[in-house]
């Protein structure tokens, strides 16, 4: 209901209309005024222009015309019929034949391409003008206009030509017009693709940067705007990258330290006779040493490993075989090959620890990939006891963990789901989870190809 009433919307019908780029866009801006502009220019020359220019020169065409049949009408011998003739011929581009004793049938008949309302302008002077029946045809080639005029004595034959009823300027006018047009437009395409080609290049570094590949030769260029936008990039990508690596450098000294002091525990540790608080002790060192190697792999997962292309299906292979060896029944469907542009040791880290998690929690796991138009996704299906819909975007919250199914027996820490997180996001796609048809957990990554 909410859709039909949507649909209703003119706005949204307008907006499924206009294109999507913003080149696209820019030309409709230009182009829209100057189509409106050639409209009404055009309405305005043929109504005010041709359209009186065709009808003066009709009413001069048909007084002449009126002028030879009231002479002739009149009684004129051979030779008068004759000099007349050749005046008209010579003087007025009228070629004028006399049939005596016929009769006129009325009719106007159009052939060619000839303007129409040319001919209907000089049909209207003749019927104010010359006041008889007569007849008015084109020839095909519109060069000549015959005209017959119904006399008392017969028939009044009239060849004119087209050039006396017909201003050539309308067509040097709107081959101006379209022409003139053609050559704005095109200088207008050259504009746009210039002022578009900067944006497109920043669209493109915030691009690798956000896949986490090096930013090629981009410096900010085209209009004030584009300018100030991509120096304001660069700055962000220096800032971002300083601070990156500022927190990589502070938690790896951090854990370092902290391996120290440990390091030193484990060695007293071991002195010490066997026992039940022993025990317990030798197990939180090596706890706390799991939890320290989870946090350096958190942070290794922003680390600025260049991306390369890769064969996604071979890497799955080799985790998948990596699997079997533990003696987990895990079942890979993947027809050819697939290639993408990936950081590779990023990618092997996402996927193994979703593989493993499939593997703590479940005896069988199950992995496709489906190919996608621009993009690859991968399902990772496993029959564990799944999580809570409820949780889905909990547990990619960095140390939150599913207390009922994942407990602190498996070795979590919380930091698996959102190294992953980050490694896809960081890779340009995005990750989902959702009810497994095997009845435990499904994972959905997707990449873009």
């Amino acid at each position: 209901m909410a859709f039909e009433l949507k649909k209703l919307n003119p706005w949204y019908w307008i907006h499924k209309i206009l294109p999507r780029t913003l080149f696209a866009r820019s030309l409709l801006i230009i182009v829209i005024p100057v189509l409106l502009m050639e409209i009404v220019v055009m309405s305005v020359f043929v109504d005010n222009h041709w359209r009186k220019i065709t009808s003066r020169l009709a009413f001069g065409v048909a007084g002449e015309i009126a002028i030879m049949a009231d002479e002739i009408e009149g009684g004129v011998t051979d030779k008068r019929l004759e000099k007349l003739t050749n005046y008209a011929a010579q003087n007025l581009d009228l070629l004028i034949t006399y049939e005596k004793g016929e009769t006129l049938k009325p009719e106007i008949v159009f052939e060619g391409t000839w303007e129409p309302f040319t001919a209907m302008a000089l049909s209207k002077a003749l019927s104010e003008q010359v006041r008889r029946p007569f007849s008015l045809s084109t020839s095909p080639d519109d060069k000549w206009v015959n005209v017959g005029i119904q006399l008392d004595g017969g028939v009044l034959r009239i060849l004119a030509l087209e050039r006396r009823l017909f201003s050539s300027s309308a067509y040097i006018f709107l081959l101006w017009l379209g022409g003139s047009s053609v050559i704005l437009f095109s200088i207008a395409v050259i504009f746009m693709r210039n002022q578009i080609r900067p944006i497109r290049r920043l669209a493109l570094a915030a691009e690798r940067m956000g896949t986490g590949r090096e930013i090629l030769s981009f410096k900010p260029e085209g209009a004030r705007e584009v300018r100030a936008a991509g120096r304001a990039f660069l700055e962000m990508h220096e800032r971002i990258t300083r601070q990156i690596e500022q927190r990589t450098a502070m938690l790896a000294g951090i854990s370092h330290d902290l391996r120290t002091p440990l390091t030193r525990m484990k060695l007293g540790l071991s002195f010490l006779d066997g026992g039940d608080d022993v025990k317990a002790l030798k197990q939180d060192v090596t706890d706390m040493e799991r939890m320290i190697d989870s946090y350096l792999d958190f942070v290794r997962g922003e680390e600025r490993e260049m991306g390369e292309p890769i064969f996604l299906t071979s890497l799955i292979t080799k985790i998948v075989e990596k699997t079997r060896r533990h003696g987990t029944e895990i079942e890979f469907i993947g027809e050819e090959d697939i290639r993408i542009v990936a950081r590779p040791l990023a990618l092997e880290r996402c996927l193994s620890n979703v593989i493993g998690n499939a593997e703590k929690f479940g005896s069988g796991i199950k992995i496709t990939i489906e190919k996608q138009t621009g993009s690859i996704a991968i399902n990772i299906d496993d029959n564990g006891p799944g999580i809570p819909p409820e949780l889905y975007e909990e547990v990619f919250k960095p140390f939150y963990r599913v207390d009922n199914s994942r407990n602190t027996t498996t070795g979590g820490v919380g930091l698996g789901l959102p190294i992953v997180k980050d490694i896809v996001h960081a890779h340009g796609g995005h990750i989902t989870l959702d009810k497994s048809p095997m009845g435990g957990l499904r994972v959905r990554i997707e990449l873009p190809q």
